[in-house]
């Protein structure tokens, strides 16, 4: 299995500035993610992520995985899920919505 990769505030925002293809997904529960998520994130809830996963993203794509904050363990897991059923370019954005906001960006609802 390919090793966890995880990804800064910086790097994210730098992929979303170069308008770079991938895909943001957010493993909190449907509740969560209308609360508020990062903007274009889809919401694929951590427990369904390997029966979601295929109807949503393509094993080529570049995906970033978020969940709340660095201490959630969800976007870890997921993110090793994902790898584990071929999805090789699978990140962790490990900061989360926490992170988001703290630098001041916002969320979407």
């Amino acid at each position: 299995m390919d090793k966890i990769k995880f990804i800064s505030i910086e790097q994210l925002l730098e992929m979303m500035e170069n308008k770079e293809q991938f895909k943001l997904v957010e493993v909190l529960s449907p509740e969560s993610y209308k609360e508020g998520h990062i903007p274009s994130a889809i919401n694929l809830p951590f427990d369904k992520v390997k029966e979601l996963a295929p109807k949503h993203l393509k094993k080529t794509d570049t995906i970033v995985v978020y969940c709340a904050n660095y201490h959630c363990q969800a976007s870890t897991k997921a993110t090793k899920t994902l790898l584990e059923m071929g999805y090789t370019k699978a990140v962790d954005f490990k900061a989360g919505k926490q992170g988001w906001e703290n630098v001041g960006l916002e969320l979407e609802k």
